[in-house]
């Protein structure tokens, strides 16, 4: 496993970031256990979870699993936002986001976070409080640093600029959706990262299982006890209606063929192919079992071809909507 800074940061974190959403819910406490320790094995440092996840059973299991460890040898990144019950229990409110810092502490049985990030914008509490509320817990050292997950591109700057201006400590790390069928990143998102050195970290690598080469072109439905299937019946955003379409299929084709040219799985070329686009610091990997575990990891150590990559990078492209068409058609 290499390791990369994130964003203009000192910081270091493996290639792959461990996603720990499964942990407490898809994945019970042992093989929770396993999974880390053959992340641990391979080099990985980064592990990512939330409060929300399992409403906190999550943050427990790495918690655990972390009582065993050298802390200094972890990255451990947890986010705040989401309901966590009560009525001051969501949102970004700086009630909620200093609240919650102090319960995920007590659940991951830590004395701080190394990055803590808002999880998702939330329209009904000033940016401002937000960012105050935030800066206070790198001063009190109960947070390293600060990132941010699922806003638009000008509530990001808005956010740096707020923060650069007040002196306050400001947002070094994105994580958003990203993946070989989600380029959405690539229009605006990306550009403000890379101008204010924010690293990103890409959630949804393999978009819910569509990139493993479980779903082929010829394909009526998917298989019943696939995420897929309960994303379709569940109404989440991976579901078989958003992405039965000639698109997905044609970048499942070159995936599959590039597959099989490297002699790796369509999840691995999938990983590698998100991991190393430009201001990608790691892509999150997550696994119900050892056995999905063990096939992203085999992501790393390797690289595709130019003409691979290019291959994908094409088939894959996804065209901007106006303006960003109309400026990427302006030659002069």
């Amino acid at each position: 496993m290499e390791y990369r800074f994130v964003g203009r940061t000192g910081l270091k974190v493996s290639e792959l970031c461990l996603g720990a959403m499964t942990f407490g819910r898809e994945a019970n406490e042992q093989t929770s256990f396993e999974i880390m320790n053959m992340f641990a094995d391979a080099g990985g440092n980064f592990i990512d979870t939330a409060d929300v996840y399992s409403q906190g059973g999550s943050e427990t299991v790495v918690g655990k699993w972390l009582a065993g460890k050298k802390r200094e040898d972890w990255v451990i990144a947890t986010k705040v936002r989401f309901p966590m019950g009560g009525i001051n229990g969501t949102g970004l409110s700086r009630k909620h986001i200093l609240d919650g810092i102090d319960q995920s502490l007590r659940r991951l049985g830590v004395d701080y976070v190394d990055l803590y990030q808002v999880h998702c914008w939330d329209r009904f509490t000033p940016l401002e409080e937000t960012l105050s509320a935030l800066n206070q817990l790198v001063v009190s050292g109960k947070v390293r640093y600060l990132g941010v997950s699922n806003f638009k591109a000008y509530q990001i700057q808005k956010a740096v600029n707020i923060s650069q201006s007040r002196g306050w400590e400001s947002f070094v790390c994105l994580q958003p959706l990203y993946n070989l069928l989600d380029r959405y990143l690539e229009w605006e998102l990306l550009e403000v990262c890379q101008a204010e050195g924010i690293g990103i970290i890409p959630w949804s690598p393999l978009r819910g299982g569509w990139l493993t080469g479980r779903y082929q072109r010829g394909m009526a439905v998917p298989a019943d006890d696939s995420r897929v299937a309960k994303a379709t019946r569940e109404g989440w955003s991976e579901s078989w209606d958003r992405y039965d379409q000639e698109r997905t299929w044609s970048v499942l084709d070159i995936l599959m063929a590039t597959a099989k040219e490297t002699g790796k799985t369509p999840a691995q070329v999938a990983l590698n192919w998100v991991k190393d686009r430009p201001g990608v610091t790691a892509p999150i990997i997550g696994a119900r079992t050892i056995e999905q575990a063990q096939g992203n990891l085999g992501s790393v150590g390797w690289s595709l071809t130019v003409e691979q990559r290019t291959r994908l990078d094409e088939v894959s492209h996804l065209p901007g909507p106006y303006p960003h068409d109309f400026i990427g058609n302006a030659r002069r």
